[in-house]
């Protein structure tokens, strides 16, 4: 069988690993969505059997729906990863299907919201593309939000109320029906973002194991993140959902996405 990493990082530590294991067995190869220049990636003339898809751009999405296109299962797919990159559609699904997010309104370019906006209430504002380097940040006045706005003028953004909470993400990732899980300060508390400190499901409180499965059904996703605050009592909420995350220092994960993988590959060649 023939296994295709969509990403510009074959090194990262979870892609790496997996791909040690099924190279046992089969054949591996890594195929870089970064255009060269402004020419599109070419497509393969003959697709691996199944791609792991771990980028979120524009140019990979696009790649991968081609892929799919011509008979490749890819893993998450072109449309699911898609959905998580727009924090908009993400929010919108997420509230239809009952789930418990976070109230998400987009406003459009930060600075000439923020310009014409009264400040109420502390708020969390976001790139309304989810990617690395975004924007995330805590604006307790209109003096901070002046301060984003300046920093980030045309930014397409969408804010969510602040929920207080014990200053502590936590981050839930899931490899097909696999959990993990870790705590972390959050980026947006005093002191900034920590190291991820692995915590085992038991110590989750009741029903967030399930819930982030739950997150899978409705996003279609198999490889994933769901960023959740306990805002008192064991009471979740999801403030992000990540399609295939790096799930980095959580043992057994590079194991549970090689055997996805095998799982996710079609049994023969359309």
């Amino acid at each position: 069988m023939r296994i295709g990493l969509i990403t510009p990082e074959p090194g990262h530590p979870l892609l790496a690993e997996a791909a040690a294991l099924l190279a046992a067995e089969h054949v591996v190869e890594a195929l870089d969505p970064t255009p060269p220049g402004e020419a599109p990636v070419p497509v393969p003339r003959r697709p691996a059997d199944v791609y792991l898809l771990k980028s979120g751009t524009p140019h990979a999405v696009g790649l991968a729906r081609e892929l799919e296109r011509r008979g490749a299962a890819v893993v998450n797919s072109a449309a699911a990863t898609a959905l998580c990159q727009d924090r908009t559609e993400m929010a919108g699904l997420a509230l239809r299907a009952g789930l418990p997010f976070a109230a998400t309104r987009t406003v459009g370019p930060l600075a000439a919201w923020a310009s014409a906006t009264p400040f109420t209430a502390p708020l969390v504002v976001k790139s309304r593309r989810n990617r690395k380097g975004d924007l995330v940040a805590r604006a307790d006045d209109a003096a901070a939000l002046r301060e984003l706005a300046r920093a980030w003028p045309g930014e397409p953004v969408v804010v969510q109320e602040y929920a207080p909470n014990s200053g502590w993400d936590h981050k839930l990732w899931a490899i097909g029906d696999q959990v993990f899980a870790a705590r972390r300060r959050s980026e947006l508390s005093p002191g900034g973002r920590g190291p991820n400190v692995p915590l085992a499901l038991e110590d989750l409180p009741s029903g967030w194991a399930g819930l982030v499965r739950e997150v899978g059904a409705v996003f279609a996703l198999d490889v994933y993140g769901v960023d959740v605050i306990d805002t008192g009592g064991g009471t979740p909420l999801i403030v992000d959902v990540n399609a295939f995350p790096g799930v980095r220092g959580q043992s057994g994960a590079p194991a549970a996405l090689a055997a996805l993988t095998l799982r996710r590959a079609p049994s023969r060649r359309p």
